[in-house]
């Protein structure tokens, strides 16, 4: 499945969201979309959030994230 990178700046994460986030990531949850976290970074001051997604096109990314994201890279990985 393709990976895709994006990001959100000015985005702070509330803590317990970030747990959810890190929970679904680790169970491996896929969302309507086919959409699975892969990683997340994020910064606590709230300058931005970048998404390591696993989607089957960017379009499904881009509806993950409800339209709410900037540029959506696709990307590959060495692993």
């Amino acid at each position: 499945m393709p990976k895709f990178i994006d990001f959100h700046p000015g985005v702070q994460i509330a803590p317990e969201h970030v747990a959810q986030i890190r929970q679904d990531a680790v169970d491996g949850k896929s969302d309507q979309f086919g959409v699975r976290q892969l990683e997340f970074y994020y910064s606590p001051d709230g300058k931005g959030v970048y998404c390591v997604l696993e989607a089957p096109d960017e379009s499904a990314v881009r509806n993950h994230h409800n339209g709410n994201c900037n540029e959506v890279i696709r990307v590959e990985s060495l692993f």
